[in-house]
């Protein structure tokens, strides 16, 4: 797969050398050439000098063939704009933008333009270490709003069903491990104690998910 990525910060670098890595074609844009001292000197992609609203830039960094774009710049605008063109005008499949002000990350994303909200992320992510540690975070989607945590079901639990654990739109039980063995649980599995359940719940509600499991 080919992509570009605008940006050669320490996220861009990253995303950079670790597709690159994995045996991706990848071409980076940055207007500061000094910034390309990040991607170390095994990198194994293209480097290109210059402004990514030049679309000669962009061309030349394939992005009529790319399957996908990631902008991250220091600019919330900036990374909007090239995120939409490179959805809009180019069609690039797979488009992200990072994006630091919540507010306009939600609206770039209502907008169609999916993006990554490190503010967002990191907010969680320090509030869920500090008062959530019984939960143990597995996957974290879009910009950590919704979460996969582990749980051990406590002996209080035992013999309560999965429905009573399922709240529309807030918390849902997607998988159970017993005894070695994983399956999907339907809403009238009865739960049986030290069970290990996978719950998606979104981030405001870990606190009422925290309270039924009694961690």
């Amino acid at each position: 797969m080919r992509f570009v990525i605008v940006g050669c910060g320490r996220v861009g670098a990253a995303v950079a050398t670790t597709l690159a890595n994995e045996g991706h074609e990848v071409a980076i844009i940055d207007k500061n050439p000094e910034a390309f001292r990040r991607l170390g000197t095994t990198f194994r992609g293209q480097a290109i000098e210059g402004v990514a609203f030049d679309q000669a830039v962009l061309e030349r960094a394939g992005i009529r063939r790319a399957d996908g774009f990631a902008t991250v710049t220091n600019g919330d605008n900036t990374n909007y704009v090239l995120a939409a063109m490179a959805r809009w005008h180019y069609q690039v499949p797979r488009v992200v933008a990072r994006i630091y002000d919540p507010l306009r990350a939600d609206i770039y994303r209502q907008l169609g333009v999916p993006t990554v909200s490190s503010t967002v992320w990191g907010a969680n992510r320090i509030r869920e270490l500090l008062t959530y540690a019984e939960l143990t975070p597995v996957l974290e989607v879009a910009s950590g709003e919704v979460q996969v945590v582990e749980v051990e079901v406590s002996p209080l639990l035992d013999g309560h069903s999965v429905a009573e654990l399922n709240v529309p739109e807030e918390s849902q039980v997607v998988a159970i491990v017993r005894s070695g063995q994983g399956f999907i649980p339907t809403p009238a599995t009865i739960l049986r104690a030290h069970d290990l359940l996978y719950v998606a719940v979104r981030s405001l509600a870990i606190g009422r998910l925290e309270a039924m499991v009694g961690t």
